[in-house]
């Protein structure tokens, strides 16, 4: 076995390794987190089911970044639905038989490459074109947008440009999962996508793409707007009134 594969081999599971390790480690801090104030952002659903629908719009169809700013809504909406697409037709390389649902959405997968590469370009020209969010914007938010940009623009060389073997991608990750190494493709592109996709991944529980999943922990979105009827009381409360 190369050299180059066992590289990437330990490479691509340490990054694994870290990602989800650091995402499970941030999620836990997130529901340690007190939230003593009842700080929902009105108008508030007032019942648990309204909270949900509430959720599901603002995970969905992000309907809080709609009302706030259209351009900067079209172009993160077409990014993170693009990026959905891309992923769900990358679950093929780690699957045998492909499911079907995979399968059909291998077409839509492979030109919302275009659109997330287009939602990109456009929230990168934002952070520079718009005053209050150039003076905002920090070396990280830069860096960020550009290694997303440059994973999506190596996947699109790959599948129009410079083509690689598939097949023996396939293999490599298919053997990564059931612990059996298998050659990698050694082809330049291919290499820079897999290891800009892992810097990702190793990135990624430090960084603000964290809004990912804490947005399911916002107060200002998961809380109901019934503080005349129930009394909010917070978990450390509770323990300090515990106090001997």
């Amino acid at each position: 076995m190369s050299l180059l594969t066992i590289s990437f081999a330990v490479l691509l599971n340490v990054a694994v390794l870290v990602f989800v390790l650091g995402v499970a480690r941030k999620i836990r801090s997130y529901a340690r987190t007190p939230a003593p104030l009842k700080i929902p952002t009105t108008p508030a659903p007032v019942t648990a089911v309204g909270v949900g629908w509430r959720m599901a719009r603002e995970v969905v169809f992000f309907e809080s970044l709609f009302k706030s700013s259209k351009w900067t809504w079209a172009f993160g909406w077409m990014f993170h639905a693009a990026l959905l697409l891309v992923v769900l037709r990358h679950v093929r390389y780690f699957q045998e038989p492909v499911w079907l649902p995979v399968v059909l959405i291998q077409p839509l997968g492979t030109y919302a490459g275009f659109a997330m590469v287009a939602g990109l370009g456009g929230l990168w020209a934002r952070r520079w074109l718009v005053d209050r969010v150039r003076y905002i914007s920090t070396p990280s938010d830069h860096l960020m947008l550009a290694l997303l940009l440059a994973i999506g623009l190596t996947g699109l060389a790959m599948r129009f440009v410079a083509h690689t073997d598939i097949v023996a991608v396939k293999v490599f990750m298919l053997g990564l999962l059931r612990l059996d190494w298998q050659p990698l493709p050694s082809d330049p592109v291919l290499l820079v996508h897999l290891a800009l996709v892992a810097l990702l991944m190793l990135i990624f529980p430090i960084s603000k793409l964290l809004h990912a999943p804490g947005l399911f922990f916002s107060p200002t979105r998961n809380q109901t707007d019934n503080a005349r009827e129930q009394r909010h009381v917070s978990a450390w409360t509770n323990a300090l009134d515990k106090r001997p």
